[in-house]
């Protein structure tokens, strides 16, 4: 925000609708937000990309600070929607610590590679954060819906959110009150989301969730493994996914071998979805497909279902091309 409080400016590579919304609580109207764009890979490269940001005056400089503009907040992500990617967190931490800002992890969708010994090292630093949001009901498999927020400073959520209501809240009851968690909850007379993690966590035990995440790890590199070299399919970007989203092109025997132009883009920008199409008259599978950036429609494969096997990945693949065949 500004001293002056007349708007949030904010800055992001790409705007998730939720990064998007968000400020908008912070302000009574949507207009006084200024969103930046800043240039950077599917993922954050900490201090590189804050020095280049500052060279290109797309982050806060000292005389944007003389201006009134006061950094205040840093949202790092650990598994982005589209791509998977993993931001570096403790370099992103230095410089939080460095300016004094608040850092929080967005870790709704890989939040659940903590239970894998073998992945979690992708959210080394995730302890240094201030905050951090974490969907279980994604990578976890626990049903709909339920979410959590975790937060150093203790007492922050009772403060921001406490609105003392005695209907509900009643404070000379035989027990002790601090048992009722609701009043610092933005949510507070929804379900309890965290319950049927636990009842989940009790049952499967956390050896139980590491062979679950690590298996849908394992799918995600086979998938990746059968494509990456075939002449039928293009990735959308190079080396390995991080997380399970495999995004990935499917090349029709019409355009292999056809240079890269915009005539070819805009021929294998119609192929996702016309292959979506014929997967849901066919009824056999489900890939959604999405464009990004200057990237035209492809295919983003999620694994998170522990029950999928290597037949289904092989299915899938065989029925892409099958569908994509004649296109």
């Amino acid at each position: 925000p500004r001293k002056r409080e007349t708007e949030l400016l904010w800055f992001c590579e790409n705007k998730p609708t939720t990064k998007v919304k968000a400020p908008g609580g912070c302000s009574d109207r949507a207009d006084r937000q200024r969103p930046r764009s800043i240039p950077a890979p599917h993922c954050w490269r900490g201090g590189a990309l804050l020095r280049r940001a500052e060279r290109s005056g797309r982050l806060p400089s000292a005389y944007q600070l003389r201006a009134g503009y006061i950094p205040l907040f840093v949202n790092a992500t650990a598994g982005t929607t589209v791509y998977g990617a993993f931001d570096p967190i403790q370099e992103i931490a230095d410089i939080c610590e460095k300016y004094n800002l608040w850092l929080h992890v967005d870790a709704a969708w890989g939040g659940g590679l903590l239970m894998s010994r073998k992945h979690r090292h992708k959210l080394n630093g995730i302890e240094r954060a201030n905050s951090v949001t974490w969907n279980p009901h994604k990578m976890m498999g626990v049903l709909l819906q339920c979410s959590a927020i975790l937060v150093r400073e203790k007492g922050i959520l009772q403060g921001c959110n406490q609105m003392c209501a005695g209907y509900l809240f009643q404070q000379d009851k035989q027990y002790d009150v601090s048992y009722d968690t609701g009043d610092k909850a933005i949510q507070c007379g929804r379900h309890v989301d965290i319950f049927k993690f636990w009842l989940m966590w009790k049952a499967k035990g956390t050896v139980g969730f590491e062979n679950q995440i690590n298996k849908c790890l394992e799918l995600a590199e086979y998938l990746y493994t059968k494509i990456k070299n075939r002449e039928e399919f293009e990735m959308v970007f190079e080396g390995e996914p991080e997380h399970t989203n495999v995004c990935f092109w499917y090349i029709p025997p019409s355009l292999r071998g056809m240079p890269d132009c915009d005539e070819r883009r805009e021929k294998l920008h119609r192929v996702a979805p016309k292959i979506k199409a014929l997967m849901m008259e066919s009824g056999t599978t489900m890939v959604g497909y999405q464009p990004q950036g200057d990237k035209v429609n492809f295919f983003r494969m999620v694994i998170s279902n522990p029950a999928a096997t290597k037949s289904d990945i092989d299915f899938l693949i065989e029925e892409i091309e099958r569908l994509g065949q004649e296109l």
